[in-house]
């Protein structure tokens, strides 16, 4: 696998809420870095990560690919999504480092806006050994 193709997948996995896909697009041991400082190490602990997008609705994704080598890459991305359960929201707003919408619960939930980077390598079999992103987030205005 190239980063163009694992960025297409990414994107597909993310937009069908696939958390088997996620999983899969990784070796049995492979890191999904979702923090500079959070990991998903095996493949139950990055399905088990990735279903938290069964709590968004809505979601788009786009993004571009930057550079690449023969076994990794580096690409930009952007989703857009609706906060589909208080759940969500208030894993979000744990881990954001930007303000907050002045919400109570029960009120509407926010429309989000991320935008990142991912750094991926490749086995020799096309799976990701190890996925770094950095990203940030806010609600969409």
């Amino acid at each position: 696998m190239h980063i163009h193709d694992f960025m297409a997948a990414y994107k597909r996995v993310w937009e069908h809420q696939d958390s088997d896909g996620f999983a899969a697009l990784f070796t049995p041991d492979g890191q999904y870095w979702n923090t500079p400082f959070q990991v998903q190490d095996s493949t139950t602990a990055r399905a088990a990560y990735w279903d938290r997008i069964k709590l968004q609705a809505d979601i788009s994704l786009q993004y571009n690919v930057l550079g690449e080598t023969a076994r990794g890459g580096f690409a930009q991305w952007h989703v857009e999504y609706q906060v589909a359960s208080e759940e969500l929201f208030a894993i979000w707003a744990k881990s954001t480092g930007t303000g907050l919408p002045d919400r109570t619960p029960g009120d509407p939930l926010p429309y989000m806006v991320l935008d990142g980077t991912l750094l991926a390598e490749f086995n020799a079999d096309g799976l990701a050994t190890v996925v770094r992103i950095w990203w940030h987030s806010t609600p969409k205005a």
